[in-house]
């Protein structure tokens, strides 16, 4: 469920920073640049962990990995959109998994 939840928080920051032209840094993007991502694969872990068939079992590695190159084209993207900005967020923000703890240089 909390995968669900993550998704569903993410979507809608990630609309409206789309619809200002702006880059999303807010709600779950403060955590993690792509909570979107995360959520899919929190979705998928507990998919695994409700039913573990083969076919399950064997497609989390797969799809994990696709979201995981996704992720990063869309990277790519945003910082030939973006270029310093985006830059600046990604030295800050982690990927996937947030930290337990920020650092008094990066406390928001």
């Amino acid at each position: 469920g909390g995968g669900f939840l993550l998704i569903a928080a993410a979507w809608r920051v990630l609309y409206e920073a789309q619809r200002q032209g702006r880059l999303a840094t807010a709600g779950p993007y403060a955590r993690v640049r792509h909570p979107q991502y995360a959520g899919f694969a929190l979705v998928l872990i507990g998919f695994v962990l409700q039913w573990p068939t083969l076919l399950t079992v064997l497609m989390l590695p797969v799809l994990l990995v696709m979201y995981w190159r996704l992720a990063m084209q869309e990277e790519k993207e945003m910082e030939k959109e973006l270029g310093e900005a985006y830059r600046r967020y990604a030295a800050q923000v982690p990927a996937f998994v947030p930290r337990l703890f920020r650092s008094a240089g990066n406390a928001a």
